[in-house]
């Protein structure tokens, strides 16, 4: 599969879920060339904006879509790699924050 193919899926994903994708095509592709390189790397879509362990028992929590997204997205507008975003913000209802890391730091890889 190739980034290309990959969109359609995940934006028709992103709207049943009530969000989007970034409008930002350029940087959702370049997210998306990670999702698929790391499911090859790992057989899993982890997310490219942080460092997996290599194993889906401790990365779990951060295959895309990862458990952070959701309140990212309240919260921010945003999920953490702005991938999956509220209407409002690509819409620039809202203002655009850089969005904290929410994953724990005994579970990050440094």
């Amino acid at each position: 599969m190739t980034a290309e193919e990959l969109h359609p899926i995940l934006s028709k994903y992103a709207e049943s879920q009530g969000i989007r994708l970034n409008q930002d095509r350029e940087l959702v592709m370049d997210i998306l060339r990670g999702l698929l390189t790391n499911a090859a790397r790992y057989g899993y879509r982890s997310c490219p904006c942080r460092l997996a362990w290599g194993t889906k028992e401790q990365d779990a929590d951060i295959i895309c879509p990862c458990v952070y997204r959701d309140p990212d997205i309240r919260e921010f507008g945003s999920c953490y790699c702005e991938l999956y975003v509220s209407v409002e913000w690509n819409e620039g209802r809202m203002e655009h924050r850089q969005v904290p890391e929410r994953r724990p730091k005994e579970k990050r890889k440094m």
